[in-house]
């Protein structure tokens, strides 16, 4: 009985590292995923937490995406990303106070290059700041996404809670 209980431990502790994968001291892994990511990037706000909407307004497929990365590199905590409910190809980028936070909002316009800044303050939404984007938005630098390879990486519990 105590040899099957150890044998049982024992299988559960191995099964629990090959899950989480730590990584080997030395290895590549010692490098941080978002310099792996992102080049010539950096982290732009340190202050309080900061929840950000991104919205393509500007239709290019990838935007939202693309300026999420940045953020995210940048300190910022993208909640939410994806299209904005129209598409205009003559839409400016333009970045949204929603809480009266004007020096948040004017970080992320400096870390994604955008000039416009508004402040329009909407108790009833759940985040920070909105974004949206033009279709002549492109990033100050380039960002290199981590493209996906492995048929079963959706299963790596690091990806479940963000970077």
């Amino acid at each position: 009985m105590r040899a099957s209980l150890g044998l049982f431990v024992g299988v559960v502790i191995v099964s629990t590292i090959a899950v989480i994968g730590i990584p080997a001291p030395g290895g590549d892994d010692d490098v941080s995923e978002s310099a792996n990511r992102n080049i010539g990037q950096s982290e732009v706000w340190s202050g309080d937490r900061v929840r950000v909407e991104v919205q393509n307004g500007g239709g290019v497929e990838g935007m939202a995406r693309t300026a999420t990365d940045v953020l995210r590199t940048a300190g910022f905590d993208v909640v939410k990303f994806g299209n904005a409910r129209a598409f205009d190809p003559e839409r400016h980028s333009v970045v949204i106070d929603r809480v009266g936070r004007v020096v948040a909002a004017q970080a992320i316009a400096k870390a994604l290059g955008i000039d416009s800044v508004l402040s329009e303050p909407d108790p009833n939404l759940y985040i920070d700041v909105t974004v949206v984007l033009g279709s002549p938005w492109q990033p100050l630098t380039p960002v290199l996404r981590s493209e996906v390879t492995e048929p079963w990486s959706w299963w790596d519990p690091r990806e479940w809670f963000g970077p």
